[in-house]
């Protein structure tokens, strides 16, 4: 175990409700620095069948993409008789199953997790390279939370306690270095028909001081899930946002609009939920995001 201080004994940011951690952790990598090299080798072991299972969504899947982000456009050319190559315009590495880099959200006047208020200043710092050269790898977690909230498109905040409750129910424990997935549906189901009028709402990780405490204290070094915002959306004012507490407070990434039906299939035929898990992140100095890039191996 890492010597972090306890949630609640982290400093607050300024006079609004978020505690952060940027004195505990390197700022390049933020949580991602709790998987060290023996929880890789651990997590390893979890290798059993040499069955892959990737967690991406194509990359044009959505149509129209989300949030108003424009469609990749994808060329293919033939420079000469014998060659073929792509080429790929507006590209946003979020349009699809993604992950959010440490320059992705900051907390108002306090900034990036990096203390920067510039965006300039955090991709150098934070970019998105960092963890591309650094690697992604480790044990990952799967939780089933359908179980607790079947209906993806329910504005509903799931809690620390269904968390745990679902964890003791599928005899999994979670702890630090862990990459934690949460399995909510939302992605099978809005591609069904992908109706604009379900973006509307969807269940999700509550975003409160509770569940922000819960992720610190675990030590779960990213977080990741099947909606498109790990939070619910629309997000509860009650609860403040978990991107702010956990982005440019804790450190703390997510991968969001996972792929996880083939995973969750393979999960509940064999009662197993960890696995070891990979993701490489786009070697783009200076970016605030990459594509997901996600694998698990069973």
């Amino acid at each position: 175990m890492s010597d972090r201080k306890p949630f609640s004994q982290l400093p607050f940011l300024g006079e609004i409700d978020v505690r952060h951690a940027r004195d505990e952790l390197p700022p390049a990598l933020g949580t991602l620095s709790l998987i060290t090299p023996a929880h890789v080798r651990r997590a390893s072991a979890l290798v059993r069948e040499g069955v892959t299972i990737p967690l991406n969504l194509p990359l044009d899947v959505f149509d129209p993409p989300l949030f108003g982000r424009d469609p990749v456009e994808h060329e293919s050319l033939q420079p000469n008789r014998n060659e073929a190559e792509d080429l790929l315009h507006h590209f946003n590495p979020q349009s699809s199953s993604q992950l959010d880099g440490l320059g992705h959200v900051r907390a108002r006047e306090f900034g990036f997790f990096d203390g920067s208020t510039e965006l300039e200043i955090a991709r150098e710092s934070i970019g998105i390279h960092h963890f591309a050269e650094h690697g992604i790898a480790g044990r990952a977690v799967l939780l089933d939370m359908t179980v607790v909230e079947p209906d993806p498109f329910q504005p509903r905040s799931l809690t620390v306690d269904e968390l745990r409750e679902v964890a003791s129910q599928q005899g999994v424990q979670i702890g630090e270095g862990d990459i934690l997935i949460v399995h909510t549906g939302w992605a099978e189901a809005y591609l069904k028909n992908q109706d604009p009028a379900l973006l509307a709402a969807w269940s999700g990780l509550e975003g409160s001081t509770t569940m922000a405490e819960y992720l610190w204290d675990t030590g779960i070094a990213l977080l990741g899930s099947d909606n498109p915002s790990i939070e619910p959306g629309p997000g509860d004012p009650k609860h403040g946002s978990l991107h702010r507490r956990s982005l440019p407070a804790l450190g703390l990434s997510f991968l969001e609009l996972l792929d996880l039906r083939r995973l969750v299939s393979a999960a509940r035929a064999r009662n197993r939920w960890e696995f070891f898990f990979v993701s490489v992140p786009l070697n783009l100095r200076g970016g605030v995001s990459s594509t997901a890039n996600a694998m698990v191996v069973l």
